[in-house]
């Protein structure tokens, strides 16, 4: 049983090493392809219609053919493939995936075949080390999401001052995606293609804020879409929804500074029982030891560390405060 697991893990990480070379290849040989691939993605995944071509209703999710076909049968793909798509990656999901499983494969082979550790430990840095390609697009998707709420008001502006002037929702849409770089400008302007190539106005916001995940910009979203039902001065509307956002981040400064001696605090005891234990093994290897080596000692290790999860849990939620 021992050697048929072996042989897996071994197949699983030479396939995931050979197709990430193959992706390599490809990425240097071609730089643009992969910006050609995404445009594409982006264009045939708006529109699901009966009376479309089939080249602009099939999601592509992988550069390689078969391995696309499985991913499209796997449910729950598609959160994956927009958390890749709101944190504007150049990589496919597929190379996202094949990454995580080799990460995965890579820390159980490290541990249990290797260094001979138990199955459950292997087991559990298996899943951590394949969970990092999905902490990384998090991490992705918050900056990028950090900055477009920073170029919000800014462009709401902008827009409501080319209303007034007299030129059209699109043309302002236009002004905002020249002279805002990236996430804002990137998302209007794949918004003002879709308006040109016959997409309506409603539907092409309503796809903007399923791409970009901000609050803020679904007010503004509403706003259009309710104004061009029933009217109104929509050069008004931007202006006091850019105010509201900008009120909002005001409040949100004074509430983490408020928060920070919290924030801090709970640092300070996340991280004191592991500078301790630390200060004990150069002090006096063989005291701190036994708490390892002992069976009571691992399960009081053990309970420590379940304890110290729930408390950083607990004290996150305390001064992680939303406005």
């Amino acid at each position: 049983m021992g050697a048929i697991t072996n042989t897996v893990i071994i197949f699983c990480i030479s396939i995931s090493i050979i197709e990430l070379l193959f992706y390599a290849i490809r990425t240097i040989r071609n730089p643009d392809r992969a910006r050609i691939k995404k445009e594409l993605r982006k264009m045939a995944s708006k529109r699901q219609g009966e009376d479309l071509p089939d080249i602009l209703r099939k999601k592509v999710i992988s550069d390689v053919p078969a391995f696309n076909e499985i991913l499209l049968r796997i449910s729950g793909i598609d959160y994956l493939d927009r958390l890749r798509s709101q944190a504007s990656t150049r990589y496919s999901t597929g190379f996202f995936i094949l990454l995580s499983v080799f990460f995965a494969a890579s820390g159980f082979t490290g541990l249990y075949v290797l260094l001979k550790k138990g199955i459950w430990l292997s087991v559990i840095f298996a899943l951590l080390m394949g969970s990092l390609p999905v902490f990384y697009l998090y991490i992705k998707k918050h900056q990028r999401l950090k900055k477009f709420q920073a170029q919000l008001p800014e462009a709401l502006d902008l827009m409501a001052r080319s209303l007034r002037a007299g030129h059209a929702f699109s043309t302002g849409m236009n002004l905002a995606g020249d002279e805002f770089d990236d996430p804002l400008g990137t998302e209007f302007n794949i918004t003002l293609g879709e308006i040109n190539f016959g997409i309506g106005v409603a539907e092409a916001l309503t796809n903007l804020a399923g791409r970009v995940d901000c609050a803020d910009l679904r007010f503004f979203v509403v706003a259009v879409i309710l104004q061009r039902e029933t009217g109104g001065n929509l050069a008004d509307i931007m202006e006091n929804i850019a105010y509201l956002i900008r009120e909002r981040f005001k409040l949100y400064g004074r509430v983490q500074t408020l928060a920070a001696e919290g924030k801090l605090s709970m640092w300070v005891l996340i991280g004191l029982p592991f500078l301790i234990v630390g200060a004990l093994f150069i002090l006096n290897p063989s005291y701190i030891t036994m708490l390892f080596y002992e069976p009571v000692g691992r399960i009081m290790c053990g309970g420590a560390l379940v304890m110290m999860i729930m408390g950083f849990f607990v004290m996150k939620r305390m001064v992680n405060i939303k406005v």
